[in-house]
């Protein structure tokens, strides 16, 4: 499909421009919430007209559900590119558990979104079945490392596969939202390089003796 006119008469390429409001969403989204958030300011980061917001997505709520879809979209494209079924399992484990933690390191915007979502009980992601057909294939490839390292005798074979992943998330996900109060109460720059590498350190060895057989 080529480029079409909007409404101030330029010429635009549809495919660049959802993904120019999509892009912009996000940063709208994660740094007010759906509460906060205008349609205005969406289109203005993106530069292009407002009426492209609901001609492209509909409603507001439509947008903010597109941004969550793209934000989960992204991380599940990274973590297939970890190629973690070519992998002895614990190196495969390991390369997880970094991963997670260096994701949400790299992306506070992904952060914002989910606390944002969570506030609002988790509606918008309820209703995408985009978002649960994203995180079978995830799953199913724990379970597959999991029962891999079972039989290598290096991994425990009680696991569950879904714990295990919102136990890895939890233990990084807890230090990036909370990091400012963390930091207060113990008195420590948890913000700073060396105190974030430090955390990466502790969490993936944390986790890893939680795998191995007693």
């Amino acid at each position: 499909m080529g480029a079409r006119e909007d409404g101030d008469g330029r010429r635009r390429d549809p495919v660049a421009t959802k993904a120019a409001l999509l892009r912009a969403a996000v940063a709208e989204f994660a740094g007010k919430g759906l509460a906060g958030a205008r349609i205005d300011e969406i289109a203005q980061r993106a530069g292009v007209n407002k009426q492209l917001v609901y001609h492209y997505f509909g409603s507001k709520d439509d947008i903010y559900a597109a941004a969550l879809e793209t934000v989960y979209a992204e991380i599940r494209e990274r973590e297939r590119g970890l190629h973690l079924g070519d992998l002895p399992p614990e190196a495969a484990m390991e390369r997880l558990i970094g991963f997670s933690f260096d994701y949400l390191a790299e992306h506070p915007e992904f952060l914002a979104l989910l606390n944002d979502e969570n506030r609002q009980e988790a509606r918008h992601v309820r209703g995408s079945q985009r978002l649960e057909q994203m995180h079978s294939p995830l799953v199913s490839l724990i379970q597959e490392t999991i029962e891999r390292g079972a039989k290598e005798g290096v991994f425990r074979a009680d696991l569950d596969p879904v714990q295990l992943y919102i136990s890895i998330a939890g233990l990084s996900y807890f230090f990036f939202s909370n990091n400012r109060t963390l930091s207060a109460i113990f008195g420590r720059a948890l913000d700073k390089p060396k105190a974030v590498a430090e955390r990466r350190r502790h969490i993936i060895a944390f986790a890893m003796g939680a795998l191995r057989p007693e």
